[in-house]
């Protein structure tokens, strides 16, 4: 599939009312590169790409014109079953994500057999000057080790970032929400000892409240430990 009879293929499957919600709901991109295709058709696009063989040169195609593009692309990415070449094209993608959807949604598959090497990008995905890497390797640390594989060093590690930047920090506080639901006493701490920056702080303890995860005693003493706006 080319260029022309991709796009062909995107503005078939356009949805003018799914476009202005998305354009809504992700502020960072441009309205303009927005289709408006839903996820489970680009989901579908994607895995037909992949699994015709022929995806390398629209992999090398950065930077993309379209938001869809993008997503096709994260998807792609998240497919490939070799940890070099997947590694690779996310490596060369990573600069080019611009908004939570794409970040959020791409989740290679292959990283489930190798954490210790994921663990290793990881380290250098957070102290990233790009936004939208350093929400990444939060995210990526947040779905694969607080279950078997945690270990203190990661919310320590997480608690170690600063940003500026809205969609770090609101990764940053859906990670320790998460890790409170899964690895309670080893978290608290970082709650009770105020490790985090006040805004975090907070919608952290927002998030959890919100949890189903969370018991109710639980989410009592988290509000407890609110800080109080100035």
């Amino acid at each position: 599939m080319n260029k022309t009879e991709l796009l062909r293929s995107l503005y078939d499957l356009q949805e003018l009312k799914y476009r202005d919600m998305q354009i809504k709901i992700i502020p960072t991109i441009d309205p303009e590169s927005v289709i408006g295709v839903r996820t489970p058709e680009l989901k579908s696009m994607a895995k037909d790409i992949l699994k015709s063989g022929n995806y390398k040169s629209f992999l090398g195609e950065l930077p993309h014109k379209y938001f869809e593009e993008n997503q096709l692309q994260a998807f792609i990415v998240s497919g490939i079953k070799d940890l070099k070449e997947c590694m690779g094209e996310l490596e060369k993608f990573l600069p080019y994500v611009d908004n939570w959807a794409t970040c959020d949604q791409m989740s290679p598959k292959i990283f489930k057999k190798h954490k210790e090497e994921l663990l290793t990008h990881i380290k250098e995905w957070i102290k990233s000057e790009r936004t939208y890497t350093v929400r990444f390797g939060v995210g990526m640390l947040m779905e694969h080790f607080l279950d078997e594989d945690f270990d203190q060093q990661y919310p320590e590690m997480v608690a170690g970032i600063r940003s500026d930047e809205y969609y770090v920090n609101m990764m940053i506080a859906w990670y320790f929400a998460t890790a409170l639901a899964k690895q309670y006493e080893s978290v608290l701490p970082y709650i009770e000892q105020k490790r985090l920056d006040v805004w975090t702080h907070n919608k952290t303890i927002q998030k959890s409240v919100e949890s189903y995860r969370i018991t109710d005693e639980q989410k009592q003493y988290l509000k407890s430990l609110k800080i109080p706006r100035k």
